[in-house]
């Protein structure tokens, strides 16, 4: 008999689709897929890309509302949906919505392994947060396995003093070649998408949201601060949007010599445009769980500049091989990293071949066998 699994994660994200695809293709699972709500517009504007699917989802009614900085979201429907789908697993995306919570005791009550997705690490921003940490701990309990990325939400689990035995990694995707198909198509196509974009010569990249948190003021702030010659040649483009874009644009403003450029929030399919032709990716977040623009960026064959907070690191990028890791909000290091690609077209050259034979080990297909093991341990220990 085949077992069914459930995986109940919040919206339809489009690096998510891929991976669940690639899982619905192998035959030793039945996926079904639950999601709390198709998208969340109130932090992206990403499309749904519901043409894509290969694989059967419900998504269930909901009510959200911002709060300040907490996403409420509320659901109903997900007890009978569970009590329709009968798995044999469960799989859930986190522990912070309260469908969460009743997908574990629904599990419990039934006597149905549940698997927690913890993409959680140490230097999560809300690590060391009591109420936080206690709600976690009481969540894991309900657990009887655990899925993670990368090493380092690896390690944040055994400092639980979860045990090796219970952890499968399944590590975080995207589809590779959705980004380097088109990116070869760009870089073949250089000056007529460069015009078409009103791209810089040359630029440094950040794609994703615009808010504080991410680093992107220490990312202007550095910029400002670099050599006048490196100024005159290279630009700096932010892609995406967010809350504090207006004020990086009043300040961006005022820096002279240079070229910044906001082309605003890009859907996936025009990302390939603005990889292709970078020089390098800079990801200077203060708190990340993961960071998938370091997979897409590495997929079009850029070198990475990013910070040790992220938790892609320990999986994806080595200090001077293919990219630089720096302190979070370290304008020093940041500047001398920079400065190093920009100088040194050989070395841009080698660490994004680098980073481009790295991240195919990191394919949907990848995290679909992580996922088997995971459910089929589970299973056969009963």
């Amino acid at each position: 008999m085949i077992p069914k699994l459930v995986i109940v994660t919040e919206i339809i994200a489009p690096y998510r689709i891929p991976v669940f695809n690639a899982l619905a293709q192998r035959r030793e699972l039945d996926l079904h897929v639950v999601f709390l709500s198709e998208n969340d517009p109130t932090i992206r504007q990403w499309r749904v890309y519901t043409d894509e699917i290969e694989f059967q989802y419900d998504v269930l009614p909901s009510w959200r509302r911002r709060l300040g900085n907490y996403n409420v979201l509320i659901n109903r429907g997900v007890l009978s949906t569970l009590n329709k789908l009968r798995p044999d697993a469960v799989l859930c995306g986190g522990y912070n919505y309260l469908t969460s919570w009743q997908a574990a005791y629904w599990a419990r009550f039934h006597r149905v392994p549940f698997l927690l997705w913890s993409e959680s690490t140490a230097l999560d921003k809300r690590h060391g947060h009591r109420p936080v940490e206690f709600l976690k701990a009481q969540f894991l309990r309900l657990c009887r396995s655990f899925v993670v990325p990368g090493r380092s939400s690896l390690k944040y689990l055994k400092d639980f003093g979860i045990s090796d035995q219970l952890i499968f990694t399944a590590p975080n995707a995207v589809d590779v070649t959705l980004f380097s198909k088109p990116a070869k198509q760009v870089r073949r196509n250089e000056f007529e998408v460069r015009a078409r974009r009103s791209l810089p010569a040359r630029y440094f990249l950040f794609v994703g949201r615009l808010v504080k948190a991410k680093g992107i003021f220490e990312l202007l702030e550095t910029y400002a601060q670099l050599g006048t010659e490196i100024r005159d040649k290279v630009g700096l483009v932010f892609v995406g949007d967010g809350a504090d874009r207006r004020a990086l644009m009043e300040r961006a403003a005022r820096i002279a010599p240079g070229t910044i450029q906001f082309p605003g929030f890009i859907q996936r399919e025009g990302l390939a445009d603005f990889y292709a032709l970078a020089d390098a990716l800079i990801f200077p977040t203060h708190s990340d769980t993961w960071g998938l623009v370091v997979n897409e960026a590495m997929s079009c064959g850029l070198p990475v500049i990013l910070t040790g907070v992220a938790g892609c690191v320990a999986d994806l990028v080595q200090d001077g091989w293919n990219g630089f890791v720096v302190p979070p909000k370290d304008r020093a290091a940041l500047a001398l990293a920079m400065t190093r690609l920009a100088s040194d077209s050989v070395l841009r050259t080698e660490m994004g071949s680098r980073s481009r034979e790295r991240i195919d080990a990191y394919s949907p297909e990848a995290w679909a066998e992580g996922l088997v093991n995971a459910v089929k341990s589970l299973c056969e220990r009963g």
